[in-house]
């Protein structure tokens, strides 16, 4: 076999002749073994993605790099990572996502370790910007993949349990890296980057294509999603460039929770990235506090997460919008609120970031949710690279922008945009109160 084969997708095998209660039971074993191996896999990604923020303040202690260039490298690898999961969200919905997914993740944790070799600003930029693409081969399979194992009627609940892997994969680097900091700067990348090799092998031997290159049926005939059935089938049987114009690009609730997201991802890295940073220049925060801090911002993002996915599926009946416009107001009071409130304690600080997190990362999870149920499953990763592309796009303003904007104005101006940025993002969820 030549190992670019190993990148075609799976064919489809003759069905098995089985018992419902039989295929009942496969179809358990297989949907919580795809969850739980992306869940793991992508959580990996975040180890060689988010060991940049702790390390940042070594790096302009020892080698003089300035505020304005490491924003600079934030900026830079959010754009191309945006790119690339744009890019690979049409390439993740035509190959088999169990290699494509686990390449990713090899080649991130390798730039990871070349990234801790380096010791100039170029050699720093260059490495972090191929970080920057080959992340982008993570998100893309996953969304193709559990579009093709979940119906549209639960893709709320599902993906809201799997997108938890965003925030323990970077509230565990953050721990980690709160540890490893006090050591080196440097280790925050050679660790977690060990880490992430053993999970590319772990993606490789565990994850697999769609239900019918295993023999089972279709997701949407297995779970009786008649509602989805009929849209596959009135979207029609187009060729898949045709179908991504008519049902992807043509499609205008699309592009306004595309524009949503690029201010959602704006005030989500912003924390994220210089948390630690304004923690203890603004605050008075001692730098591992503050690690630990960031981290129980992604851990508060978790339950935000699974809150989001049950008001999207059960309260609001698949009308996300509506769960993302109310999680956006909560989010930018808390912002207003760590802003405006001058408090030294720990705790209050911590509290209120805790609420950033909550609430940031509903719109975050839901986003991509909409996006796969507009799209359905066959272009479910597509849709989600058009939405990315935009997420990641605001790595201008959440990382060269806001490091510019502070090293000139202070925090103050900083948490000003943050908060106009999270008035801005309501406002585009009230466009798709009632897209289901």
């Amino acid at each position: 076999m030549k190992w670019l084969d190993l990148f075609k997708p799976v064919p489809h095998r003759e069905p098995i002749d089985a018992a419902p209660e039989e295929i009942d039971k496969l179809y358990w074993y297989w949907r919580l073994r795809i969850l739980y191996t992306t869940m793991i896999g992508y959580a990996l990604f975040y180890f060689v993605r988010k060991n940049l923020s702790l390390a940042m303040p070594g790096m302009e202690a020892e080698l003089g790099i300035s505020k304005v260039d490491l924003g600079l490298f934030l900026t830079l690898h959010g754009v191309l990572y945006g790119i690339s999961r744009f890019a690979n969200g049409f390439i993740a919905d035509r190959v088999n996502p169990r290699y494509f997914m686990a390449l990713g993740l090899f080649a991130s944790a390798l730039m990871s370790i070349f990234f801790g070799l380096s010791h100039t600003v170029l050699a720093f930029g260059l490495f972090w910007l191929l970080n920057g693409w080959f992340q982008g081969m993570g998100f893309p399979p996953t969304a193709h993949t559990l579009t093709n194992w979940f119906s549209a009627n639960e893709r709320g609940r599902k993906f809201s349990i799997w997108n938890t892997s965003h925030s323990i994969g970077a509230g565990l680097v953050m721990l980690l890296n709160s540890f490893l900091v006090l050591y080196y700067w440097r280790l925050c990348f050679f660790v977690p980057a060990g880490l992430a090799l053993l999970g590319s092998l772990f993606i490789a031997n565990r994850l697999r294509d769609t239900p019918e290159s295993l023999g089972l049926p279709p997701v949407e005939k297995y779970s009786q999603d008649h509602e989805e059935t009929e849209k596959l089938k009135r979207m029609g049987d187009h060729d898949f460039k045709k179908f991504i114009r008519l049902h992807v690009f043509g499609n205008p609730a699309i592009w306004v929770i595309s524009f949503a997201n690029f201010f959602v991802y704006t005030v989500r890295y912003a924390i994220l990235d210089w948390g630690p940073m304004f923690l203890s220049e603004m605050k008075g925060s001692q730098l591992h506090h503050a690690g630990w801090i960031v981290a129980g911002y992604e851990i508060a993002g978790i339950l935000g997460m699974l809150v989001s996915g049950w008001m999207m599926d059960k309260v609001f009946k698949g009308r996300g919008g509506r769960a993302c416009f109310f999680y956006m107001a909560a989010c930018t009071v808390c912002v207003f609120l760590f802003w405006r409130l001058n408090a030294a304690s720990l705790v209050i600080n911590g509290l209120l970031l805790f609420g950033v997190g909550f609430f940031i990362y509903g719109p975050q999870c839901l986003i991509g949710v909409i996006a796969a149920n507009l799209a359905t499953k066959r272009a479910a990763a597509t849709a989600n690279g058009v939405t990315g592309i935009f997420g990641y796009l605001s790595g201008v303003l959440s990382g060269w922008g806001l490091g510019l904007l502070v090293q000139t104005h202070g925090w103050n101006a900083g948490f000003l945009m943050l908060s106009l940025v999270g008035l801005i993002a309501m406002l585009l969820f009230a466009f798709v109160w009632n897209v289901k």
